[in-house]
């Protein structure tokens, strides 16, 4: 494969601590590479020397001589006067990029809700984040650098640009390297994986599941090692203790190998540890919602909902952005009234609920760490021993320095991680998680898995990150159109419902007065069999047009994938696209007539 891009010895360093130290690593055509590590150990920094946007302080970048490189960051850099379209397209004409299927498939994938005329200033940060990266993804670029390209995006959001990206570049060309903790999307799109930590970026073949695979085995072997390293420490250590008089005369050598040994001694990478903690008793009786309406007017959210949640289940609750979810879990926690129908607790429910706000951390934002756990208890029982707080906070990740840092100047994640702490320390029986991830790192994001896995308690969880929910939940509801259904298919159900949802065409709205034909063409009102025939016939027409919308999908997608480089074929496919086009306006404006006549 032909080299793209190289860094070599690549040395940097804050005032604190160093970043990287001699980091020497290669992009190269077809490489898809995903890049994981703890937060604050230097993803983002990364990404940013590769791509030209930070200077290191010693080695360099270098890269292959035209090779384009787009790079998506976590800064919000677009002018808020700036229109969406201006944003995305440019100054390119309409017909330019409108006919340019690529184009087209990211307008649909990522701002088809947006609206184009908009300023940037009006959008909401999700918006903003999807403008800016459908912005990169309409130009062709040789390597794209991705930085949490997945934040804002709803699972229908990840699973469409894991497609795009996997069919946007012909197979063994362009480069991919992106950070995410999304690790559904990590396994879908990378076939590499960088680990970074301690300053070094550490190599692995294969996606997500594969790097957990060779790490586990190298962390195996390491514990070998370390076991035999240990057995031989100890007997170093009992014959040097073997009184003041023997051991001016041990060998030197002896006494080297000894004092090796113990400086050899490595500190563990992973001090992040969740164990269980006491719940309160649930009784039989969770929380019923039954026959349950909620209406903002002009809108209603949820329609006749009928939930009876059981002790100890495990749901995970899918759907679109405004789709209902908080309102549905707000309901459960009883933050939400219902319009309609009634709510029933169990007198023995005690309901937490890890929201996406940090509410918890407002009132103790001043407070050191080790003494906004230390308020609540002086001791805790985790795991069946009694632990203090300083030893909680060290099991979470905590270092010794950071138990007297203030709350406010706390990183995200180590925010997310006393939230959660603070949530589990009140000993609730039913947690609720809305959009936990945030922040977090795959590492505690594994550990907090770790913990729910032994939740004793009833579990509610709304994720866009499908791995988590997956591998939480034992089943996944959706709320769609305000009604909620169960999935026994899972996430894939749901997002073939949402597929199906999309392509379903609508019914032609009724002609207005103003566009209708001039009465002179009117048809006639049909009665007896010419009615039945013309019902049966726009019948017909309907199953038509939706077999049709589908082809149409279809055929977008074909040439979406198809080698951009082959005119012959890509003219090929766009006229099979026109003529499947040309079919459809066909029969819509002969659904009209009929219509028209159905209605005389």
């Amino acid at each position: 494969m032909a080299h793209l891009l190289g860094a070599e010895s690549l040395h940097l360093e804050h005032p604190t601590r160093v970043v990287f130290d001699s980091v020497t690593l290669g992009v190269s055509e077809g490489d898809r590479i995903g890049v994981v590590g703890r937060n604050g150990d230097g993803k983002s920094t990364l990404l940013s020397l590769l791509a030209g946007r930070l200077e290191p302080d010693s080695g360099r970048v270098t890269r292959r001589r035209d090779v384009t490189v787009g790079m998506l960051d976590q800064r919000d850099e677009l002018p808020d006067a700036l229109t969406v379209g201006r944003a995305i397209v440019g100054d390119r004409d309409e017909h330019t990029w409108a006919g340019d299927p690529k184009v087209r498939d990211v307008l649909a994938g990522l701002v088809s809700d947006v609206p184009w005329d908009a300023t940037i200033g009006e959008l909401s940060g999700g918006q903003r984040r999807r403008v800016a990266l459908a912005a990169l993804l309409v130009h062709d670029h040789d390597i794209l650098f991705l930085d949490e390209p997945t934040n804002h995006l709803d699972i229908e959001g990840v699973a469409w640009l894991a497609a795009h990206l996997k069919r946007r570049w012909p197979s063994g060309s362009g480069a991919l390297v992106v950070v995410t903790h999304d690790r559904w999307f990590l396994d879908e799109v990378s076939t590499a994986t960088w680990e970074v930590h301690d300053g070094i970026v550490e190599p692995f073949e294969g996606g997500y599941a594969a790097y957990i695979l060779q790490r586990v085995e190298r962390d195996r072997m390491a514990a070998v090692a370390e076991t035999k390293r240990q057995n031989l420490m100890r007997k170093e250590l009992a014959w040097l203790r073997r009184g003041a008089p023997a051991r001016t005369s041990k060998p030197k050598f002896r006494m080297d190998a000894a004092a090796t040994l113990i400086a050899d001694e490595p500190a563990p990478r992973d001090t992040v540890e969740l164990t269980k903690l006491a719940t309160a008793r649930l009784g039989k009786d969770v929380v019923d919602l039954i026959d349950v309406t909620v209406e903002f007017p002009p809108k209603t959210v949820l329609r006749d909902v009928e939930w009876r949640i059981a002790p100890g289940e495990r749901t995970g609750i899918l759907g679109v952005n405004g789709a209902g979810k908080s309102t549905l879990l707000g309901l459960v926690a009883g933050t939400v009234e219902p319009s309609a129908g009634r709510v029933k607790r169990g007198k023995t429910v005690k309901i937490a609920t890890l929201t996406q706000q940090l509410d918890e951390l407002d009132a103790v934002r001043d407070q050191r760490v080790s003494a906004v756990v230390a308020d609540k208890r002086t001791t805790y029982l985790a795991g069946g021993k009694e632990v203090s707080p300083g030893q909680m906070l060290e099991r979470l990740g905590f270092t010794n320095a950071q138990l007297s840092t203030p709350v406010k100047d706390l990183s995200g994640g180590q925010k997310r991680r006393l939230q959660l702490l603070l949530i589990l320390l009140d000993e609730p029986n039913v947690l609720i998680l809305d959009e936990p991830t945030n922040d977090l790192d795959t590492d505690m994001l594994a550990a907090m898995e770790d913990l729910l896995d032994g939740w004793p308690g009833t579990l509610l969880v709304v994720s866009h990150d499908r791995y988590l929910v997956e591998r939480v939940t034992d089943q996944q509801y959706a709320v769609l159109d305000g009604a909620f259904r169960h999935l026994p298919g899972g996430v894939d159900e749901y997002l073939r419902l949402r597929r199906e949802r999309s392509a379903a065409p609508t019914a032609p709205a009724a002609p207005t007065a103003s566009a209708a034909a001039p009465a002179v063409f009117a048809a006639p009102a049909l009665s007896g069999a010419a009615l039945r025939a013309a019902e049966k016939e726009l019948s017909a027409i309907d199953r038509r047009l939706a077999k049709l919308t589908g082809q149409v999908a279809a055929q977008h997608e074909a040439i979406a994938r198809h080698d951009q480089n082959d005119y012959v074929g890509i003219g090929r496919l766009t006229e099979e696209l026109r003529t499947l086009e040309g079919e459809i306006a066909d029969q819509e404006t002969r659904w009209l007539e009929l219509s028209e006549q159905l209605e005389g």
